[in-house]
């Protein structure tokens, strides 16, 4: 007889492990309660587009909404006495800083901006910061970036306290912080688009109406910064601050806040790009400056003049993110300032070199920039894109124009997509928004995902929807392909990854307008060139997450699999690939919500589908047309979030 031995356990490789794989479970669940929910409601509502039964028609309270505003916005109580000396204080903020500006003269504007930058960030970014402004000059821009500075700040202001009193708040309750939460994860996938309406309706078109939608669309990355850097203070320390008797209010201000300076920095660097978006987009409802110097030239595609408006707005995005990153940077560091003009005196002389180039500036009665330094690049820049239309355009032997590729790209790319997704049954539409849901995430995460989809039925912009997201799903399958691409070669040498920043930052921070131009001037009109702007916008912020995750991964795990014999391809498939997993889905999640941005805007340049509803809603003053596109936008931005953000890493994002 053999002796009894302790039995090794033997690994079960066949159905029921995977079985015991969670997502296997989900999905088996999820296919038997489509078992029974799928033949009860096509017995009912049979197949194809989303019923008519199901549908709300919201035109008709939404109409009388708009047209109640219209007609009590000078009379009714609530605009005459608060939201009328809201606009009012609102101009009368922004005209004051404009004349400060104005009054500080070019030389005054130009030695604040270095001043500042040198105290803040060194020699280097001081001289960035003067040579950006003194460009605004040169290309005849410095009124109009004069306004969009006035207009961003006291936008930023607004957006900035107000943040931070939200922030406030969700930080120090969990109560409110949990009610916070959906609204601005609602807000943060909501287009830019979406704002306008609404607010011009209470404030009409111009000033006030522009610096309102830039709050609303620049505050929650501060709220959600403050807040998640008040509930990440370090608890040691809070003990030790509670332990010595300090009450609630002392220890917020002599702990909380000072811990949180990192975070609440970020949200005031991401507030300032944020608003700086918004104010070029905020043009078409009479924001002025530098936007409405873009949005003009893309109504007559003047390449050449929305370059030069444009730039401006590049630069200056670039040196307030550095300026506001060094400050980020410096105070996490806790470097000590040595140097002889540390603390007041530094600002004390920043002070006077800024006040003494302003006198100088008006003594020699030289406020405003003058004409005869202006460099004119509008006209170079239009014979450039016209040899480039009459030699790209069409006609290119073997690969053909852009006007081809555009064709190519919309009959043999968008309109199957389009069609394949139009003609789904509706039903399992939502059965696959539920599956990618739970798989990635909870049941929770499924719910939202699948009710938002379905509240785009019930809004009856279902086919309008799916158009916009064919769309999205296009341009994110291309920007992957080319930002994984680009991301693991700039992985993989340093010299590239110093070649493309530069690259990555002006494209990064270019409004979304100033993409379409040069696009419509290759490509013409239509869905395409919108999909091929927005693929342009968000590459660079894929490339840069996968970069920078790929090179976070282990590089023991590198050399291991090595020295076992695997080659580069190998390592990277199995080693750097499946450890970079959260960053490649934080890449596919921003690559979907920036592509869904600029494919909205594209409704300007004849992308159809709800761009062209919210425009059109937006150009005619009606309520029910542009706010439903808006609310659509909204459910498609929360469900492919939802979609394509795992649970985990939200809860890490405090989201």
């Amino acid at each position: 007889m053999a002796t009894a031995t302790a039995s090794t356990p033997v690994r079960d490789t066949g159905i029921g492990a995977l079985l015991r794989h969670r997502a296997v479970t989900k999905l088996l669940l999820l296919a038997v309660v489509a078992a029974v929910a799928v033949p009860i409601v096509n017995a009912k509502w049979a197949s194809g587009a989303w019923p008519d039964a199901l549908t709300v028609d919201l035109s008709e309270p939404l109409g009388k909404a708009s047209d109640w505003i219209i007609d009590n916005r000078d009379s009714h109580p609530l605009f005459v006495y608060f939201l009328g000396h809201v606009s009012n204080a609102v101009v009368l903020s922004v005209r004051g800083v404009y004349l400060v500006l104005l009054a500080a003269g070019w030389a005054g504007v130009t030695a604040a901006a270095a001043v500042v930058a040198w105290r803040v960030a060194g020699v280097k970014l001081a001289a960035t910061a003067a040579a950006a402004f003194g460009i605004c000059g040169l290309l005849g821009m410095w009124v109009p970036t004069m306004q969009t500075l006035a207009l961003m700040t006291v936008a930023v202001l607004a957006s900035v306290v107000l943040g931070m009193l939200l922030g406030l708040a969700a930080g120090l309750n969990d109560r409110v912080f949990r009610m916070m939460r959906p609204v601005l994860d609602t807000m943060q996938v909501l287009p830019a688009f979406a704002y306008l309406l609404p607010v011009v309706l209470v404030f009409g078109i111009g000033v006030p109406a522009a610096v309102f939608a830039t709050v609303v669309y620049a505050a929650p990355p501060m709220a959600r910064l403050t807040a998640l850097g008040l509930r990440g203070a370090d608890g040691g320390v809070m003990e030790a601050v509670a332990s010595l008797g300090a009450t609630g209010r002392q220890r917020l201000l002599s702990a909380r806040l000072p811990l949180a300076r990192k975070e609440l920095l970020l949200g005031l660097n991401q507030t300032i790009m944020m608003a700086l978006s918004m104010a070029v987009i905020a043009s078409v409802i009479g924001a002025g400056g530098l936007g409405d110097r873009v949005y003009q030239a893309l109504a007559s595609v003047d390449v050449g003049q929305a370059l030069a408006a444009g730039i401006p707005i590049v630069l200056l995005a670039v040196v307030l993110d550095r300026v506001t990153g060094a400050a980020g940077e410096r105070l996490g560091a806790q470097t000590e300032d040595t140097s002889v003009f540390r603390g007041w005196r530094g600002w004390s002389l920043a002070a006077a070199v800024t006040l003494a180039a302003a006198l100088a500036s008006r003594f020699a009665d030289r406020l405003e920039w003058p004409t005869s330094w202006v460099v004119q690049i509008a006209e170079p820049v239009n014979t450039a894109k016209d040899w480039m239309v009459d030699h790209l355009y069409t006609g290119v032997p073997v690969v053909g124009g852009t006007a081809d590729w555009a064709a190519h790209f919309t009959t043999y790319v968008l309109d199957p997509v389009r069609d394949g997704l139009q003609g789904l049954p509706w039903w399992s539409l939502l059965l696959i928004v539920a599956a990618l849901a739970w798989v990635i995430g909870t049941w929770q995460t499924a719910l939202t995902a699948v009710l938002a989809m379905a509240a785009i039925g019930v809004l009856d912009v279902w086919n309008a929807s799916l158009d916009t997201l064919s769309q999205v799903l296009a341009g994110v399958a291309v920007t992957l392909v080319l930002g994984f691409a680009i991301g693991v070669a700039a992985s993989r040498s340093r010299r590239l990854e110093r070649l493309l920043r530069p690259v990555l930052d002006v494209f990064q921070t270019m409004p979304q307008f100033v993409y379409l131009i040069p696009v419509v001037a290759l490509f013409g009109v239509g869905r395409a060139p919108a999909v091929f702007a927005a693929v342009v916008y968000a590459l660079p912020a894929v490339v840069r997450i996968t970069t920078q995750g790929l090179r976070q991964v282990s590089p023991a795990a590198m050399e291991s699999a090595k020295s076992l014999g695997a080659t580069n391809w190998q390592v990277l498939r199995q080693v750097q690939l499946p450890l970079a997993r959260p960053a490649l889905l934080l890449a596919l999640n921003q690559g979907v919500v920036l592509v869904l941005a600029v494919v909205v805007i594209g409704g300007l340049v004849g992308g159809g589908a709800l761009g062209y509803d919210v425009l059109a809603g937006l150009a005619r003053g009606d309520l029910a047309t542009g706010l439903v596109g808006g609310i659509a936008i909204v459910c498609l931005g929360l469900m492919l979030d939802r979609v394509t953000q795992p649970t985990e890493r939200r809860a890490k994002k405090g989201a």
